[in-house]
């Protein structure tokens, strides 16, 4: 049957709508993510420079950084919560309604830190109030990079899924330049000035940044696969499950186990090259904190880069294949970063911050495609989300272990190298093993 005009046309606008729509999802789980990392980097970079005379002054100043940083790590306790909460409405209510909630939660949390007294005004109520308000925050990443990634992965192409699948990863640069950017920009205040009100301005700069993600995330449709799922279900009259959750751990606890092991570098790695060097930076080499913001937004830029090799990588070879490689590459270049760290020169430190942010990019790239992967669409949010955010539970507790390790061998300096060694050796571990386990799959992405 020979094609007329007017058929090519309309297949020809067909695409174009489906690639506008395609577009429209990916930016918006870009933006979307961009600002829960930015909320997130604020506060891990306040926590290590100022949130212990702020909300810890009653304590030795040692002692104050750990409790403060402590505080960091309490939001990734409350990931698996937020995991198991909004990895549920995602699978049963749908990925876009779920993702609008995880926005609204973190925006306001986040806004409303601003806005805190501190201890000085309302005593031990202060650190209370910011603990409960950071713990809140971690309920609503819990869900919301797990969502995102569902979105766009489920949306793109079979060839393309890496890379569109890679877009809300591009989000933690982004959160890391715009965050670095502007505490750089307050850190620049006068020492009395920070404390009395220039940390507020990057939190409360929270709220316009909601209202502009949330108006582009109210624009995008369904994720496709999803739609299939509950109209499969209805066509067959299957029974909802009640608790995806527990059919996750029914056909799907191994591959947990697995996605544990292997994204413990997405949060744990990250915030030891950032959070914590940034404190290692000002406290043992006594750097001013500009020159480590500096450090974290070079590597930002490095990040991105690797992200993107390895969202094309991962389309090309694989994405559990990129992960092992990038993970192994990170691994090799622990050795210069620990020779730079332990220079003590400036330009080194800077240099061997950068590196090891930047290095965590590669298998970045390709991960939520890979973890998508791991699981059945019936019950995928919910696997993606408990499993990766189990993984961020213990890598968010990295920056306080670092400065507890710190403490007890007296050495602050062989600290990140041998973290991060740890931490990029167990992601190559599981992305060989996720190998092995998607080998012996049909399925993939869709329902």
């Amino acid at each position: 049957m020979a094609t007329t005009p007017a058929s090519t046309e309309r297949h020809t606008s067909r695409e174009v709508q489906d690639l506008k729509r395609l577009r429209r999802v990916a930016m918006t789980s870009f933006m979307g993510t961009a600002m829960e990392w930015y909320d997130y980097f604020i506060y891990g970079l306040f926590a290590a420079l100022v949130f212990d005379e702020l909300f810890f002054p009653s304590f030795d100043p040692a002692v104050g950084t750990v409790l403060s940083l402590l505080t960091f790590g309490i939001g990734f306790v409350a990931r698996p919560v937020g995991a198991i909460i909004f990895g549920h409405l995602g699978d049963r209510i749908g990925r876009k309604k779920t993702l609008i909630v995880t926005l609204l939660v973190i925006g306001l949390s986040t806004g409303i830190i601003g806005l805190l007294p501190t201890f000085d005004a309302i005593g031990f109520a202060a650190p209370i109030l910011l603990t409960t308000l950071r713990f809140i925050q971690g309920l609503s990443l819990g869900g919301e990079w797990s969502g995102a990634v569902l979105l766009a992965v489920e949306h793109a192409p079979a060839k393309q899924r890496a890379f569109y699948g890679a877009m809300p990863q591009y989000g933690s640069p982004a959160g890391t330049l715009l965050s670095s950017g502007i505490v750089t920009l307050v850190t620049l205040l006068p020492d009395d000035q920070l404390l009395a009100w220039g940390w507020r301005i990057p939190f409360l700069l929270s709220f316009v940044f909601l209202a502009i993600a949330l108006y582009m995330r109210l624009r995008v449709e369904e994720s496709p696969v999803f739609t299939d799922v509950v109209q499969v279900q209805r066509a067959e009259q299957q029974k909802v499950t009640k608790l995806p959750l527990i059919e996750v751990f029914r056909h799907a606890g191994g591959r947990v186990l697995i996605v544990v092991v292997t994204v413990l570098f997405a949060s744990g790695g990250f915030f030891l090259m950032t959070t914590y060097a940034v404190n290692f930076g000002t406290g043992e080499l006594g750097m001013e904190p500009w020159k480590l913001l500096v450090a974290t937004m070079v590597g930002a830029v490095l990040e991105a880069i690797g992200i993107y090799v390895g969202a094309r990588l991962g389309d090309r070879i694989g994405a559990w294949k990129t992960v092992a490689l990038g993970g192994a590459a990170a691994a090799v270049l622990v050795i210069p970063i620990a020779f730079m760290l332990g220079s003590g020169i400036e330009v080194l430190v800077i240099a061997g911050v950068a590196i090891g942010i930047g290095a965590l990019g590669i298998p970045y790239g390709p991960l939520g495609t890979m973890l998508s992967e791991l699981f059945s669409a019936r019950y995928r949010y919910s696997g993606v989300a408990v499993s990766y955010n189990i993984g961020g539970l213990i890598g968010g507790f990295v920056p306080s272990i670092a400065a507890a390790f710190a403490l007890a061998v007296g050495s602050a300096v062989v600290v990140i190298p041998v973290l991060l060694g740890i931490i990029m050796g167990l992601c190559v571990i599981g992305a060989l093993i996720a190998g092995r386990v998607l080998s012996r799959q049909e399925e993939t992405i869709a329902a």
